[in-house]
């Protein structure tokens, strides 16, 4: 009897069973039920994004080249920051020049900038030297601390005329000057020309004075003047607008040779007759 009794309630669970199957597979084939993944299958894979710890944009990080006394940025972009606090490090003495947006360091030409609607940190240096130059780091306090360098090089532009600082030439002939800027960050958007401290006008009423200029990592520029006369004697100055500007005397002769002229030869010769002097005592004693 006992064994009947289990046959009979297996047999009936079995039903319900094959009933319970019968209609998820109606639902389904009928649609009633929604593909989805549930729930708390995805959640845990946004989360796994969303909870990423900070992290630097490297492509707004980069490297600066300043010049001698203009203010120079370094950038620093932190996603996911969160509340953690960014500073930034001078590799040189490993010198803390920021926390946050205050200025940790007695050299107050340092400071940090952040606005509350981005994510730049940025340290900004004014009147930046040649000996500022080197590596700054941009930190990051997590556990443990993570940072990005990048490399600050200042220079200072040198301008040169070629030729100076006194020039010597025919009355008549062309007058050609040569203003070369090197170490330039960036080609001088401008460079304009003086004669004795006024601006040549290219348009005068005098005609042939032109200026050419080629832009590159050495820019050129050449300041022509046909048919030089005494009146386009004196001080000739280039005037790069991102670099020191080069002055140079021009001198237009009338056939006369310079004394300047013959006295550098003197020196010369003297200077020769020197060399040769020291090196015949010298083989002489040996």
């Amino acid at each position: 009897m006992i064994v009947n009794m289990c046959n009979k309630t297996l047999i009936g669970r079995l039903i319900i069973g094959g009933a319970m199957l019968l209609m998820l597979t109606t639902e389904l084939i009928s649609g009633s039920i929604d593909h989805k993944i549930p729930d708390e299958t995805i959640s845990p894979l946004i989360e796994a994004t969303s909870i990423r710890g900070p992290y630097f944009d490297k492509v707004a990080s980069k490297n600066v080249t300043a010049l001698v006394g203009h203010t120079a940025y370094l950038n620093c972009r932190v996603r996911n920051l969160g509340n953690r606090t960014v500073s930034w490090v001078r590799h040189r003495g490993i010198h803390l020049l920021t926390v946050g947006r205050y200025t940790y360091t007695s050299d107050q030409r340092f400071q940090a900038i952040h606005s509350p609607q981005n994510e730049d940190w940025t340290l900004q240096i004014r009147y930046p030297q040649i000996r500022d130059s080197g590596y700054y780091e941009c930190q990051v306090g997590t556990t443990p601390p993570i940072g990005h360098a990048m490399v600050l090089t200042v220079v200072e532009p040198i301008t040169t005329i070629i030729g100076g600082p006194d020039m010597f030439i025919n009355k008549g002939s062309t007058m050609n000057l040569t203003c070369i800027i090197k170490h330039s960050p960036e080609p001088p958007p401008l460079i304009y020309w003086t004669h004795d401290s006024k601006e040549i006008n290219y348009d005068s009423a005098r005609g042939g004075v032109s200026v050419i200029t080629e832009k590159g990592e050495v820019t050129t520029s050449y300041l022509l003047v046909q048919r030089a006369t005494s009146t386009d004697s004196g001080k000739y100055t280039c005037h790069p607008s991102n670099a020191n500007p080069h002055t140079v005397v021009v001198h237009v002769l009338n056939g006369e040779h310079p004394a300047a002229m013959q006295k550098g030869s003197k020196l010369s010769l003297k200077s020769s007759l020197s060399f040769l002097s020291v090196a015949l005592v010298l083989f002489m004693s040996t």
